[in-house]
């Protein structure tokens, strides 16, 4: 069995002795404090759903960055390196096409991850729906 909450216990009586405009007002407050809990669960889901996009937006960030750094030092590397063996001009490309293939998939990984994200807070909507519902037809 549950313990009452603290504002209960002061309404606790026989069956027999509570007015309608004491169950009328208890109603009117365990809804009022239904409706802030529910607001309280949106604002939490919320949080939780820019947690997730602020991660997958940091990945695609850092994604740009790092493939603009890998194209333009590692091109370099690439020509010095490679030009022993062939022009420096092809060995430039071959790095800088490897490079943008690696951008790539991370990009790709990012924004799957973005599309994840679920801007509404899909159980609190449901769960008011059922409130009001409940509110028109409260004897089911």
């Amino acid at each position: 069995m549950t313990t009452p909450y603290p504002q209960d216990q002061d309404r606790a009586q026989p069956a027999g002795e509570t007015s309608i405009g004491e169950l009328i007002g208890n109603i009117s407050s365990d809804l009022s404090q239904l409706f802030r809990q529910e607001v309280e669960l949106a604002k939490v889901e919320l949080r939780q759903e820019a947690a997730k996009a602020g991660k997958a937006a940091g990945m695609l960030g850092v994604a740009g960055f790092a493939g603009y750094l890998a194209v333009v030092l590692l091109s370099f590397a690439a020509v010095f390196g490679l030009a022993n063996v062939m022009d420096g001009g092809w060995a430039a490309l071959i790095i800088a096409v490897v490079w943008a293939i690696i951008g790539a998939v991370l990009y790709a990984t990012g924004r799957k991850r973005l599309k994840t994200v679920d801007p509404m807070p899909r159980r609190t909507v449901d769960t008011l729906k059922e409130d009001a519902q409940w509110l028109k037809n409260p004897t089911g």
